[in-house]
């Protein structure tokens, strides 16, 4: 992947744009890949290099016009998920506990059942 194609497309307000709908249809799985690549993007020790690599595979999932359409049910995120695991799999020693913390923070939030003790304390 060319990442330098896609890494303009990728800043912060447009990351929450497009991910915050998506809390549910794109699944857990894809949401934390999308998260830990974000915290560890906002990491003050994670390398230029590895922020290059984050912001080509962010920057494709913020894209709209990618492989294999979004809406698409069922298969329209594995395009995106295949470039995020390629990406966490270069990045993989910046994806801190600190990180993969802060992730599970936020899905924890937005997968919580109405009604659990969890989700009324919020």
């Amino acid at each position: 992947m060319d990442e330098s194609r896609y890494r303009t497309e990728y800043t912060p307000r447009r990351f929450w744009h497009k991910l915050g709908p998506l809390a549910q249809s794109a699944g857990r799985g894809t949401l934390e890949k999308a998260l830990y690549l974000y915290y560890a993007v906002q990491n003050d020790h994670t390398p230029k290099w590895a922020k290059r690599v984050i912001y080509g595979a962010l920057g494709y999932f913020i894209l709209p016009l990618d492989a294999i359409p979004d809406l698409a049910p069922l298969i329209g995120y594995t395009d995106d998920l295949s470039v995020m695991a390629a990406a966490l799999a270069t990045v993989a020693f910046y994806i801190t506990p600190e990180v993969k913390e802060q992730a599970h923070r936020k899905l924890d939030i937005w997968f919580r059942k109405p009604g659990s003790r969890a989700y009324t304390d919020a």
